[in-house]
């Protein structure tokens, strides 16, 4: 049975099996039908996320091994529980040391079995593959070396040696292994392996190769064989060379007993291919849904208009969402990505080599064809079929225009036509097409989710994966369109609110996404709070929002989110360039300015917000505890949760204290468990449409005739409306009992309206569940 709901649990050294264990009866309770764990396969010692996997053949020891992950499917089954499993087909820990298929690769070479596991390009460079590793450059930690036991050593790094080469002076000895040893920042421009994103510490993984894929994936489908796991998340899709292939695989591997959702980020009017043999994505175009549809778009343009004007010089391109991501993109692919574009130029020189039709492009024009027309890429990536419609002609026409010469310009067509695989279908075709679409993916994160969304903030609430900062609110209208979309094409995808990798969590996003609906009142506190000095204005808005959201001071929390928050932005510091001193003011300016003032409470006006933004964060939750689809529960999110970007939001689970919101989610997913027919494969899902002066202001639907879902949006407007008034809704027929308190009851059907001052009398929504 597919999943009625999920609960995602964060494992770590501190959060074992044990632990998880320990927590089902809990779980349990609130009516969730599974646990999604995160990665569960040997990591990285001590790592707390997982998503750096060293062996494929074993389940993590520091979380219990085997023996644990078998106790708690024990467990979790004896309370009517199953598990769902994070699996990361893409990527490994580059860790020779705890990486046993690497470590063979780098002590025998190309020739190694293992060699095949990794895209390593042994024609780069002089034929070894560059390890950045070292600290600094090696002549200046040259003395710190060690070799013994058939391994080199340099502060707690270890590397295999070639056999034969132990007893060597030193400098011969480097010079002949099958790797180079390199200095840490050569890794921008001269990687010769395929890593996640830009993180060099992850290398990429060639699950399309038949043997990789079997010997990665054997463990994994024996526990699916065992029953032991009963779904799969899978992380970052778009990195493998063939998605819909690998997927194709998993799901003969598995026997189609899994219920399988992809970390796919959809863009715009972008849907999940339907080839692909699995139950949806783990939710972000639903998140995107969410909070669009509880944000003003008139506040959300006037804010926008305020930043610019507040920001003034100090906003990226002027503030526009636009030419803020466009810059972000060409960075991007000309500095963080130099190695992935090289890498490509590579490829595309050798094909170009030996083809009469494609011969005499400059490496130049190969290299600047290739930039171009990623950048121009309006989506993650192009798949095996409908590449045409990502790689448009215009897209084409506006590659060209980059090239002073015309002539050189049939650069774009001759790239163009590789990436859509029209020039051959040999070993270096398809590599190139692969390798265009894995770099397309990264680009898109990178520019888009760690660099754009961090310089572009008018409403840090729209900022989120998946989200679009330039279109921050979505009518009721689009809404119910994607609702029924989704109950029709994918039932069974994933929903969700607050992620381990959401850069806020729903709760904060609500304390944010309030202020589209009085930019006035930002404007006021903004000018209240103007005598605490700040680095510069752009960091004054993101900062002072972000504490607002969060609600309460706190600046051991607040700090280290916006020193992220200005390094991903990359304007005046980052992470690989660092300016100590701008971000030593940034450090003092949050925790002497928002990490202490207590900014949703400053003023009066403030203060008048707090209802609002709980009718938001509790309208988000029902919505999407009941909309099509299985809502997962981030844990803690049970209760009101206040969280910043990772590693805030990845704190071991804990059971806290229970709020109106714990009630809200069991009588939810009560219903989700006693009527899975209503909400899954073959549910309805009805918009419902009030009537009166205030009728925009809810958002209502029906559930296969047997529940009603009605929540208020936009209340603070609403407010200054004057209320509901005389605005009524129509229920389906029948009579309808108060899910959330089991007292009140309603008739349903055309000539009994519901007046929704009533309705809502108690509370800014309401389940209804049909009497039996």
């Amino acid at each position: 049975m597919p999943p009625t709901s999920t609960y995602r649990l964060q494992l770590q050294p501190e959060f074992p099996f044990a632990a998880a264990e320990r927590a089902v009866p809990y779980l349990a309770g609130l009516g969730v039908s599974h646990l999604h764990l995160s990665p569960v396969l040997e990591a990285v010692p001590g790592s707390t996320h997982g998503y750096d996997v060293t062996d494929h053949r074993s389940v993590r020891a520091e979380l219990g091994g085997e023996e644990g992950l078998r106790a708690l499917a024990a467990t979790a089954r004896a309370h009517g529980l199953g598990l769902v499993v994070d699996l990361v087909p893409n990527h490994m820990a580059a860790s020779p040391r705890h990486n046993h298929a690497l470590r063979a690769v780098l002590r025998e070479g190309p020739d190694s079995p293992y060699a095949r596991w990794f895209d390593i390009d042994w024609r780069a460079g002089d034929g070894r593959v560059l390890l950045p590793v070292l600290p600094a450059r090696l002549p200046e930690v040259r003395d710190r070396f060690r070799v013994s036991d058939g391994s080199l050593h340099l502060d707690g790094q270890e590397f295999p040696l070639r056999a034969g080469t132990e007893g060597l002076p030193l400098d011969e000895l480097l010079d002949a292994q099958w790797y180079r040893l390199g200095w840490w920042r050569l890794a921008r421009t001269e990687l010769g392996y395929r890593r996640f994103f830009t993180i060099s510490d992850l290398i990429g993984v060639r699950v399309e190769d038949p043997e990789v894929f079997a010997a990665s994936h054997a463990k994994i489908v024996e526990l699916v064989g065992d029953g032991v796991i009963e779904g799969l998340r899978i992380d970052h899709p778009d990195g493998l060379a063939d998605p819909q292939g690998y997927l194709e695989d998993l799901a003969a591997a598995t026997g189609g007993r899994c219920w399988t959702v992809v970390e796919k980020i959809l863009t715009g009017p972008e849907t999940l291919p339907a080839a692909w043999p699995v139950a949806g994505t783990t939710g972000y175009d639903a998140l995107r849904q969410l909070d669009g549809v509880f944000t003003d778009p008139v506040g959300a343009d006037e804010l926008a208009d305020a930043y610019r004007e507040f920001v003034g010089k100090a906003a990226d391109r002027g503030g526009h969402w636009e030419a803020t991501a466009r810059r972000a993109a060409y960075e991007v692919v000309g500095h963080d990505l130099a190695a992935e574009t090289a890498a490509l130029a590579r490829i595309a020189g050798r094909i170009c080599a030996v083809d009469p039709e494609l011969r005499d492009h400059a490496p130049w024009a190969l290299r600047t064809a290739i930039r171009e027309l990623l950048v121009r890429v309006p989506v993650y990536r192009p798949y095996r079929t409908g590449g045409e419609e990502v790689l448009t002609a215009e897209a084409a026409r506006g590659a060209k225009a980059a090239f002073a010469v015309p002539e050189e310009a049939t650069a774009v067509d001759a790239v163009r036509d590789l990436a859509l695989g029209r020039r051959g279908d040999g070993p270096e075709h398809r590599a190139f097409r692969a390798r265009f679409a894995q770099t397309s993916s990264a680009l898109r994160a990178k520019s888009v989710e760690d660099t754009a969304f961090y310089r572009y903030t008018p409403l840090l609430s729209a900022n989120e994966v998946g989200g679009d900062a330039g279109r921050p609110a979505v009518p009721v209208e689009e809404f119910h369109a994607y609702c029924l979309r989704i109950a029709r094409d994918w039932p069974g995808t994933g929903t969700v609110l607050s992620t381990h990798d959401t850069k806020r969590s729903a709760d904060v996003r609500a304390g944010i996404a309030v202020l589209s609906q009085c930019p006035e009142v930002w404007a006021e506190l903004l000018a209240e709070v103007a005598g605490v000095p700040a680095p510069d204005p752009h960091v004054a808005w993101t900062a002072w929002q972000t504490a607002f959201g969060l609600g309460a001071p706190d600046p051991d929390r607040l700090v280290p989110a916006i020193l992220k928050s200005v390094r991903e932005a990359g304007l005046r510091t980052s992470w690989t360039e660092p300016d100590e001193e701008y971000e030593r003011a940034v450090a003092e300016f949050a925790a002497a300015g928002p990490g202490r003032i207590p900014l949703r409470t400053a003023s009066e006006a403030a203060f008048a917000l707090e209802p609002h933004v709980r009718a938001h964060a509790l309208g988000a939750a029902l919505v999407q505890l009941t909309m099509p689809g299985v809502p997962e529960l981030y844990q803690n999110t049970e209760r009101e949760y206040r969280a910043l970007v990772d590693p805030d939001n990845r704190a071991p689970f804990a059971v806290g204290p229970e709020d109106e919101r714990t009630a809200l989610v069991r009588a939810a997913l009560g219903l989700r468990r006693a009527h899975p027919e209503a909400f899954g494969a073959g549910g309805t899902y009805v918009p419902l449409t009030a009537e009166g002066p205030a009728a925009a202001h809810c958002l209502a639907f029906a559930r296969s005739g047997r529940v009603v879902t009605a929540v208020t949006r936009l209340s603070l407007r609403l407010a200054r409306a004057g209320g509901w008034q005389d605005t009524e809704l129509v229920l389906p027929e029948g009579r309808w009992v108060d899910a959330l308190d089991g007292v009140r009851e309603f008739t349903g059907g055309p000539a009994t309206e519901v007046k929704l001052a009533e309705l809502f009398e108690e509370r800014p929504v309401a389940l209804l569940a049909r009497a039996e």
